[in-house]
């Protein structure tokens, strides 16, 4: 690929760090959204101060929740299944009543890769000790002519680029 020729958005892999869950092609996703985050503003003034402004300090990192959407595969049963006792927390497709302490396997490190048309990594983003907040499934209308999409949002703890 051409030095300073810019990379298309389209192509991308999603990986988890569990092994059970790693295998971008068997769990593909047609859109990620969310990779960004904020520092937020911290305002002091001092009543000693002669200035009449605060001054302003970086203060903490707040991480937006990453969205990922795929669609339903017909034949990819298996993967599918893996995918979703991940979201239910169980490890087992059922849902686990008791703590959160009972979930160790809950949180997980995701990696999205951007890639370029040789199918070589350019920018790695990496979430760490993401976790499912939300999952909403597909609509259904008689008279529609799209894919089965379902939506997954994110909780995460951190948030890291890579160039490669």
């Amino acid at each position: 690929m051409a030095t300073g020729y810019p990379i298309p958005k389209f192509r991308f892999t999603v990986a988890w760090s569990k092994p059970e869950l790693s295998n971008a092609t068997e769990v593909g996703f047609t859109e990620v959204s969310g990779l960004d985050y904020q520092i937020d503003l911290i305002e002091y003034r001092t009543g000693i101060d002669i200035g009449l402004s605060k001054i302003k300090m970086p203060g903490m990192r707040k991480f937006s929740n990453v969205t990922l959407k795929k669609g339903l595969v017909q034949g990819m049963k298996d993967a599918n299944s893996d995918f979703y006792k991940w979201i239910d927390g169980s490890g087992s497709g059922t849902p686990t009543p008791g703590s959160i302490r009972s979930r160790k396997e809950y949180r997980k490190t995701l990696t999205i890769t951007l890639i370029d048309e040789e199918s070589q990594p350019v920018i790695a983003w990496t979430l760490q000790n993401a976790f499912p907040v939300k999952v909403a499934f597909s609509d259904m209308k008689a008279d529609a002519n799209e894919i089965s999409i379902d939506t997954l949002e994110l909780a995460h703890e951190g948030l890291t680029m890579e160039y490669k």
